[in-house]
Order: structure tokens, then C-alpha cells, then sequence
């Protein structure tokens, strides 16, 4: 059995923290189910999932014909109340060889069918492939929708105090214990994600998958902060004020794997061997922090010089 998933990632359209309660009031989605939030070590709240019926043509590296027929699992999350995700999933298995009643897939939560020859090494490799087949299921669009829900909520002021690019995980798990992990930037806003884990752990794939989604999208952010504003031989000091969201709202969220199932940790640990993330991350926070230190302790010489003239 395959899982096909995909994570959109960026910033809260509101000017401040949300608070615990409003983070849980603003996903409270679905009526009569619970929203579900950690605390430790960092707040955490995750709607209840929703059922997305498709039926549509599945990519495949072959180009095969394959028909996908189903339901597909979705959710909107929020770290700490700054940043939004937009999750979502699917299991995919082969079927029947025939269309079956809309029953028989609803009574299936979160599987779609194929129908049409095909094998898993095709579907997962057509699915992380950039070429298409016109209607293809695209589950990218369901989580902007589950994104587009949570903005458009009465309770954010939609005042943006940082401007982020939102950004795109698009990944496979393979029922297969292996571990084997494959991790590709495809461009500044997408990235693609294969991994092998064993069976009973490709539910906790998914939260995995949500994890580093959402601190490839803080390193991102920040070292697309510093390439716009600490990249001249002397970043002014107005520049290094630019920075002042990016502190207060981004680096304090960095914890990496705080929510991952303990069985996946290895995954996370090959991850930070290659490519290193938290490395990158503290040598961008050690960048900004020095950055900052410098400019006070000009602005505080410049004001004892003005304060001898004076004097």
C-alpha cells in the first residue's frame, strides 16, 4: 500500500500570536468533533479531518491510464498561533477493476481505488513527478482550501507584520521498513519527499511529514529574510530592523521532531545529516543575532559620541 500526501506551509494572516483558545476556536471546522492540542513542548492544534470524494486520473511515470476513485483525508493546523498548514492524504490500493457505488468508498475513509493497471513504483513516481495528466488528482489544491477556510475566519485581522511565499511538500510513504529516505528541492517553493517506513507507521507518516514541512518552511523564510536584507557588505540598520518579525515570530519555533511518532525519529536524524537542517537554521539565527548586536552597540555609540559633542 502507497500514501500519497501533500503540506502547504505559511504565515497566520493575522498581526499578532493567536492564543491557545483562539488558535482551537479558529480550527473548530467540523461540528460536534473535537480539535485536537498539544502544549508541550510547543502549541499545537489540529482540526478535525474532513472527507474529500474524487474521482479523477492518477499521474503515473508510465503515463498509464489510471483512474483513481475514492476519498481523500484533509486538516488545517497551527503552530504556536503564527503559522498555518494545510494538510492532505490519501492511502491508495488497487481495486475492483470497475467503478463501485459512492458506499463503498465512504465506508473506506481516506483510500482511493485505483482502476487501471498499475503498480505502486509508477504511481508514487508519477505522483512526485512534475508532468501531469490534465484533472489529475491534486491534492495541493485541497490543502489551499483547507488554508483558504481557516483565513478567511471573522477571528484574524488580517494585518501581515512579516511577508513569507507559502510553500509545498509534496511526499510518498512506502509500506516498507527499510527507512529509506529521499528528500528533493524542486524549486523555491516546492519540495518533494519519498520515504520507506513499515507498515503499522504510515499513519505516523503523516504527521512526520507535517514536521518538517513546517521547519523547511521557517528555514526557508529566514533565509530568504537574510538574503534580502543582510546581504550588502554592511547591512544598515534599517535593514536589520526588517528583521524584527522574523525574531519575534519565527525563531523560537524551531524544535524539530517535538511532535513525531518515536519509531520515525531515525527518519528526522538522517534528515539533519543531510542536509543539516538545524545546522543551517543556527548558523542563519547566529547570522541575524549578530547582525542585531552589531547595530546596537553602533547605535549606542553613536549617541555617547552626539552626547560628548553636546556636552
Amino acid at each position: 500500500m502507497l500514501v500519497l500526501g501533500e503540506v502547504r506551509t505559511g504565515l497566520l494572516q493575522n498581526s499578532t500570536a493567536l492564543s491557545k483558545i483562539d488558535a482551537a476556536l479558529l480550527l473548530d471546522l467540523v461540528m460536534g468533533e473535537r480539535v485536537r492540542v498539544s502544549e508541550r513542548p510547543i502549541h499545537h492544534a489540529t482540526s478535525p479531518e474532513r472527507l474529500v470524494g474524487v474521482d479523477c486520473p492518477l499521474s503515473s511515470q508510465s503515463r498509464a491510464a489510471v483512474r483513481g476513485v475514492g476519498t481523500v483525508l484533509s486538516r488545517a493546523a497551527v503552530t504556536e498561533g503564527h503559522v498555518l498548514q494545510g494538510s492532505a492524504y490519501t492511502r491508495v490500493r488497487p481495486g475492483a477493476g470497475r467503478r463501485l457505488p459512492w458506499a463503498h468508498y465512504l465506508g473506506q475513509p481516506g483510500q482511493v481505488e485505483t482502476i487501471g493497471r498499475s503498480n505502486d513504483e509508477d504511481l508514487a513516481q508519477g505522483f512526485l513527478g512534475p508532468a501531469r495528466p490534465p484533472g489529475a488528482l491534486d491534492l495541493g489544491a485541497i490543502c489551499d482550501r483547507a488554508m483558504d477556510e481557516v483565513q478567511r475566519s471573522p477571528r484574524l485581522d488580517r494585518r501581515i507584520t512579516l511577508r513569507t511565499s507559502p510553500t509545498s511538500l509534496r511526499w510518498v510513504a512506502d509500506a516498507d521498513p527499510s527507512g529509506a529516505l529521499q528528500f528533493t528541492v524542486v524549486s523555491p517553493t516546492l519540495r518533494t519527499l519519498r520515504v520507506a517506513v513499515a507498515n503499522e507507521r504510515l499513519e505516523a507518516a503523516v504527521t512526520l511529514c507535517e514536521d518538517l514541512a513546517l521547519h523547511d518552511w521557517l528555514l526557508t523564510t529566514l533565509l530568504n529574510m537574510i538574503d534580502r536584507h543582510l546581504t550588502s557588505a554592511a547591512a544598515d540598520a534599517r535593514n536589520v530592523r526588517r528583521l524584527r518579525p522574523a525574531i519575534d515570530h519565527l525563531l523560537h519555533l524551531w524544535m524539530p521532531a517535538a511532535r513525531v511518532d518515536e519509531e520515525l525519529l531515525p527518519v528526522w536524524e538522517r534528515m539533519e545529516r543531510r542536509p543539516g537542517f538545524t545546522r543551517q537554521w543556527n548558523a542563519c539565527v547566529s547570522r541575524i543575532r549578530d547582525q542585531v548586536t552589531v547595530n546596537a552597540i553602533a547605535v549606542l555609540s553613536g549617541d555617547e559620541r552626539q552626547r560628548g559633542m553636546t556636552g
